[in-house]
């Protein structure tokens, strides 16, 4: 899996300029920087190892297909990569009045109990992130129906800064098969009844809203969870 390298602030003011011009040549990029010729051509050349930007004729660069995508989160005021939320699925499987429930056994989060799911990988549609995760955690595999949108804000008790921000696509699960992988690094899966999973003390606290998006009572909700340093 690939990640996004992160880059130096000369680089990001470099794709900046390429960001509104078809293409531009090595001195107007290098005046944008105010850097000397050797220093600017070791991040025009990073930008192209990275495979950002393009090499064209006559000294002249442009930004690659990869390059137009890197770019277009930059915020082109503040001269930043802009954050954004992070997108993942949340698997709601039921089976004869149970649902399969992870004990999260890693941080953040650690000893909670909640819907197994994670992180949509780049290329993938949402059931199939939810398929791969569903085998991969827990070693089952289930007939899956979108579902529906979660959007949380984490917020810390502290200090009010939203520490987490995603968008979960929730999926539910019925007639699942093989056999269920009870331990696993990070964590524990288990069925448990909604009484069983209630009188747990340490539960998500968005559990009810996953829950009611994966049954179908709601289609969309947003919501704002508060949790304290010792929680989270």
């Amino acid at each position: 899996m690939s990640h996004e390298a992160s880059i130096h602030q000369t680089q990001v003011d470099i794709l900046r300029e390429l960001l509104f011009t078809p293409d531009a040549s090595f001195s107007d990029l290098r005046k944008v920087t105010g850097l000397e010729s050797d220093h600017f051509k070791f991040h025009i050349g990073r930008l192209n190892e990275l495979g950002y930007v393009e090499r064209l004729a006559r000294g002249r660069y442009s930004l690659s297909a990869k390059g137009k995508e890197y770019a277009n989160k930059l915020d082109t005021d503040e001269r930043t990569i802009e954050r954004q939320p992070k997108s993942a699925v949340i698997l709601v499987i039921e089976h004869e009045g149970r649902y399969l429930v992870q004990e999260r056994l890693k941080h953040p989060y650690f000893g909670y109990y909640g819907f197994p799911g994670g992180k949509i990988r780049w290329g993938e549609t949402i059931i199939e992130a939810g398929q791969r995760e569903l085998l991969e955690e827990t070693g089952l595999a289930a007939e899956l129906t979108y579902r529906g949108v979660y959007h949380e804000h984490v917020q810390s008790a502290e200090d009010g800064n939203v520490i987490e921000d995603k968008i979960f696509h929730v999926v539910y699960g019925t007639d699942p098969t093989n056999e269920l992988i009870e331990n696993f690094e990070g964590g524990r899966n288990v069925w448990m009844t909604l009484r069983e999973i209630a009188d747990e003390d340490k539960v998500y606290k968005s559990f009810d809203i996953e829950l009611a998006v994966g049954t179908g009572q709601k289609q969309f909700v947003e919501a704002t969870q508060i949790y304290a340093k010792h929680e989270f």
